[in-house]
């Protein structure tokens, strides 16, 4: 006998607040709980079709407001206010710090240097040297490749494709560059169309697989860190030792002795990131703006590199291999997320870059504040006075 309850739905119009609430009541009669605070919200049920299914109403994080934080990169300049959205005590206060520091030191100067989003198809032959035949056809090819996969989109530009040999697969990264969507759904739709050009067009006709999984989506990887997904965007900036004493309580060689432990620890760790805590800020502001939290599971993956300058300055910088945002497409548009966007001027067309860059000085000032509460001894007592250690 068939139990199963299926989830009310409409199959004609799925996205109102009828719907929303036959929802909401069928959880309620199910499990008794209560759903007042889920079904309290300002969009329309409409806007979030192609966002979400089985709605129900939204999730409400507390967004926090940390800064003025001065960033000086090539599309972001200025000072700038960050929302934060978190559940984390201590945390908006913490990057602010860092925020401030990094402001009074001159800012952050940050660098998108390289932009590239990934499908990986791989294809397979009888043996490995069809397989090595077919990766020069597709040198000779890739004209037409390109045709066909920039066919299916407007901004989506098809770049080159990589290839890696194993037995008799050919696995293979067609790189992107996507303007300011994040660009998986393009590139996939894009590298499909490809793949049955290649498979019409060529005379063995290879079978494939869309992902052979080397562009590793929502997933960290040694491969995107040396080759990029998304972003690459390297912030940095040099901070005077008066300045980091008299703002954070330590001195510049304490952090530098510090930073040799930690990246010794990091690495014994095989850690995706020898920086702090790139993923607190990045969350936080991907939850704010509207953008795939999954892809927090690449982004955070980072190198900090620091010099102890000659004059007892610090030089501090992070590198995002693998920084992936959009200020266009996805969850961008819906309410909240849009009006954050706007706060920053990263909402629409030629302002993804822009998020970047602000994105990545944000890791900074959070990397740079942790640290030296660490070392200052405000790590723990922090959390008992604003934050989870409360009693």
């Amino acid at each position: 006998m068939n139990s199963r309850i299926p989830i009310p739905r409409d199959p004609g119009d799925d996205y109102t607040h009828e719907m929303a609430r036959k929802r909401r009541d069928f959880v309620t009669s199910r499990s008794g709980t209560s759903l007042a605070h889920t079904g309290s919200f300002s969009i329309e049920p409409a806007q979030v079709a192609g966002n979400i299914e089985n709605f129900i109403g939204v999730a409400q994080v507390p967004i926090g407001l940390a800064g003025p934080l001065r960033i000086n990169g090539e599309h972001a300049a200025g000072d700038f206010y960050v929302p934060l959205a978190t559940t984390e005590g201590t945390l908006v206060a913490s990057y602010s710090r860092g925020m401030r520091l990094l402001t009074e030191c001159g800012g952050v100067t940050v660098t998108v240097a390289k932009r590239s989003m990934q499908r990986a198809p791989v294809f397979e032959f009888a043996d490995a040297r069809a397989a090595r035949q077919f990766g020069q056809w597709l040198v000779e090819h890739f004209d037409g490749i390109r045709a066909a996969a920039e066919a299916t989109t407007r901004v989506g530009k098809l770049t080159d494709i990589e290839q890696y040999a194993v037995a008799n697969l050919l696995y293979t990264r067609f790189n992107y560059t996507t303007g300011d969507a994040a660009g998986q759904n393009m590139t996939g739709k894009a590298t499909l169309a490809a793949c049955e050009w290649i498979r019409a067009q060529h005379p063995r006709h290879p079978s494939y697989i869309l992902s052979g999984s080397i562009d590793t989506d929502k997933k960290h990887s040694a491969m995107n860190t040396l080759r990029t997904r998304g972003r690459r965007v390297i912030a940095e900036a040099t901070i005077p030792n008066a300045v980091l004493q008299r703002l954070m309580r330590v001195d510049t060689a304490t952090l530098f002795r510090a930073r040799q432990v930690s990246q010794a620890g990091s690495f014994m760790a095989g850690s995706s990131s020898n920086g702090p805590h790139a993923a607190n800020g990045i969350a936080a502001m991907f939850i704010a703006t509207g953008q795939d939290a999954g892809n927090v599971a690449e982004s955070h993956a980072g190198i900090t590199y620091a010099q102890l300058l000659e004059n007892g300055d610090y030089y501090w910088s992070v590198t995002l291999p693998s920084l992936i945002v959009a200020s266009y497409g996805g969850g961008t548009g819906l309410g909240t997320q849009r009006e954050c966007l706007a706060m920053l001027d990263c909402y629409g067309p030629d302002k993804a870059d822009r998020l970047a860059e602000i994105v990545a000085a944000v890791v900074l000032a959070g990397d740079v504040s942790l640290g030296s509460a660490v070392l200052a001894g405000d790590w723990v007592s922090s959390h008992d006075r604003l934050g989870r250690n409360r009693p």
